[in-house]
């Protein structure tokens, strides 16, 4: 059985990192892999392909007689083209859950980030301004108490539900909404509400759902018009659910307070993103899933999933 990992390097780790993938079959670790005839050329002969970001289309599924399997580095996987992997008798699973701590906790740097003007008040430190204040402590902008601050989740899987337990513990009201409300949290000042609400009311909106055709730029013109004119928009989830061109002319134009995100519709990212330099804009290279602990529980989990697949008895299947 031949086994092949198209982008190892996304993971940052040396090859002895993935002895428990390599242990299961002939294996093959590409640092990264780009376009489908590299994806094809790479792939050809194997029975398992190992993806984080590198698309499978039909093109490439028609190509690959001898795939049966796509395990996929990461839990979104809307770069696998489901409908030709099922049409193609190929078997997709992913890793769920396994970043949700690392995301949650870096959703709430951004927060802390706005709420305490961290790097505002530092900079300026940094500047000589403490040097020549005349006095002990000055502020540059206001410092927010999360018990004065509405949250608003969009999504409330299971990074949204672990952002919503952490702002909820420091004193937030929470407001979810979700595509069919269900369990919700025993917390007091939560509520299950509309898109639409949350975006009117919340001082910081969080995204935490997965990017489908249905909510495609679901962040627009019209909904960002809503907003609160203070109020922080946050984005750790994939870039496609905003309609960039859009936020950036709400940003320029002042319409909200700031965005800080760690995800765009295009990446690596392009030099003409709007966001790039939009005002008051912070951006973070997809970062958020990947702290070390992330990753090592992403491989085990992997192995995991292969080793139930060669069993005959695949687990974490989307296909």
């Amino acid at each position: 059985m031949k086994l092949v990992v198209l982008d190892a390097e996304t993971l940052g780790f040396a090859a002895e990192e993935w002895q428990s993938i390599a242990a299961l079959g002939e294996w093959v670790l590409h640092a990264s892999t780009f376009g489908e005839e590299e994806t094809i050329a790479r792939c050809a002969g194997a029975t398992i392909a190992l993806s984080n970001k590198v698309p499978f289309t039909r093109k490439i599924f028609e190509s690959l007689p001898d795939l049966r399997c796509i395990s996929v580095l990461a839990t979104g996987y809307n770069m696998i083209d489901l409908k030709a992997a099922r049409d193609h008798g190929v078997v997709v699973c992913n890793v769920p859950a396994y970043s949700t701590d690392s995301v949650a906790q870096h959703t709430l740097a951004m927060m802390l980030d706005w709420t305490n003007g961290l790097r505002l008040h530092a900079k300026s430190v940094r500047a000589g301004d403490w040097i020549v204040s005349p006095q002990f402590s000055y502020l540059l902008r206001p410092v927010m108490e999360f018990r004065d601050l509405t949250i608003g989740l969009i999504g409330l899987g299971a990074i949204g539900r672990r952002v919503g337990e952490i702002v909820h513990g420091l004193g937030a009201t929470v407001l979810a909404s979700m595509r069919n409300p269900r369990n919700p949290p025993e917390w007091e000042r939560f509520a299950f509400v509309s898109t639409e609400e949350i975006f009117a009311r919340a001082d910081i909106i969080s995204l935490h759902c997965p990017l489908t055709v249905e909510n495609h730029e679901l962040v627009n013109k019209d909904l960002l018009a809503t907003m609160k004119p203070k109020a922080l928009l946050i984005n750790t989830a994939r870039g496609g659910l905003i309609a960039e061109a859009d936020l950036a002319e709400a940003l320029n134009d002042g319409k909200l307070g700031g965005a800080m995100l760690d995800v765009v519709a295009v990446e690596p990212m392009r030099a003409d993103n709007p966001l790039r330099t939009a005002r008051n804009c912070w951006i973070t290279p997809h970062i958020a899933w990947a702290s070390e602990r992330a990753r090592r529980r992403l491989i085990a989990e992997t192995a995991h999933n292969l080793s139930a697949f060669l069993q005959g008895k695949p687990r974490n299947v989307v296909s």
